[in-house]
């Protein structure tokens, strides 16, 4: 499990501080942290996905890998069955590169690391051995944005695309949301380190994504103006720039169809002051997701540019 080149976050294998909870679990040992992840890789499936962003799964889909476990427990989570219910395969290093040279071979853009934080040593050894090999695509971390700017700091390099969420603007929603409360504070220092890193997104003569973050922001119900106060600090700290991606597709999926507050889709009223926000504050690179099929055309991004090409 050791990994040549990095640092001790990613290379220890007997404190495991890969995430901001920096639970100290000898995995090795068989101790399990907050995440239940041991040594062995645990993958739900893989395959080409069409459903990113279009810089993302451009003509030919992103060869997308959803890992099992996650190091948030969100009310609302679509794949609770393998993050949280860690339904799954084991795979060693090996057997994920063999998935990796599947997914070139099927013509993929990119490889997508879907939720990848609790398996980064298997991940970048995979990486090192398919690319002694000769293949190389585009890397894309990503992520729920809830992240150690640490082993962010560490995957310079590995990364060259990270596909991030700002989800949340105040504890108290991050704790009763996500089961963190410290989420904001981490995911904005990851995210300025993802963007120290890779900066603006750069795409080549197709369109697709060859470097750069990506910011992802869910509106969620009753919580617009934590979207619109994440969109303050992104034209704050990066500038209106950078790549977002607003999206509207919340529903009250796993738990959150019993909590109030939380078990209800957003309204149209709601998605439109994140969309003014946008418009607003002069946000122009990007996507932005229909809502129900009857938004504007010129609120769905067709008057939003896609990146910068190299």
């Amino acid at each position: 499990m050791p990994v040549s080149g990095f640092g001790p976050i990613i290379s220890a294998t007997d404190r495991c501080e890969l995430c901001p909870r920096r639970c100290g679990a000898d995995r090795r040992a068989g101790e399990k942290g907050f995440c239940g992840a041991g040594v062995e890789m645990e993958i739900y499936s893989y395959g080409r996905h069409c459903g990113e962003e279009p810089p993302v799964s451009g003509t030919r889909g992103s060869g997308t890998v959803f890992f099992s476990r996650c190091t948030l427990r969100c009310l609302y989570c679509q794949n609770h069955p393998w993050s949280q219910e860690a339904r799954g395969d084991r795979y060693d290093a090996a057997g994920l590169a063999a998935v990796f040279r599947s997914l070139a071979d099927e013509g993929c853009h990119n490889w997508n690391l879907v939720s990848p934080t609790p398996w980064i040593p298997g991940i970048v050894q995979a990486l090192e051995m398919v690319q002694k090999k000769g293949r190389r695509l585009p890397v894309v971390y990503n992520t729920s944005g809830y992240e150690r700017a640490e082993t962010i700091r560490e995957l310079s390099g590995v990364a060259q695309v990270y596909l991030a969420d700002l989800r949340y603007s105040r504890p108290e929603s991050a704790l009763e949301g996500s089961g963190a409360a410290d989420y904001v504070k981490a995911a904005r220092k990851a995210f300025l380190e993802m963007w120290s890193q890779a900066g603006a997104l750069r795409v080549d003569s197709e369109g697709i994504a060859q470097s750069g973050v990506i910011c992802r922001l869910l509106v969620l119900p009753g919580r617009a103006v934590e979207a619109c106060e994440n969109l303050e600090w992104l034209k704050a700290n990066a500038g209106a720039g950078v790549c977002i991606s607003l999206m509207s597709q919340y529903i009250p999926a796993h738990l959150a169809g019993g909590r109030p507050g939380w078990d209800r889709g957003i309204s149209r009223a709601e998605y439109d002051m994140v969309l003014q926000a946008a418009m607003d504050m002069g946000f122009e690179n990007g996507h932005v997701q229909d809502f129900g099929g009857r938004a504007a055309r010129d609120l769905v991004g067709f008057n939003m540019k896609q990146g910068r090409k190299t």
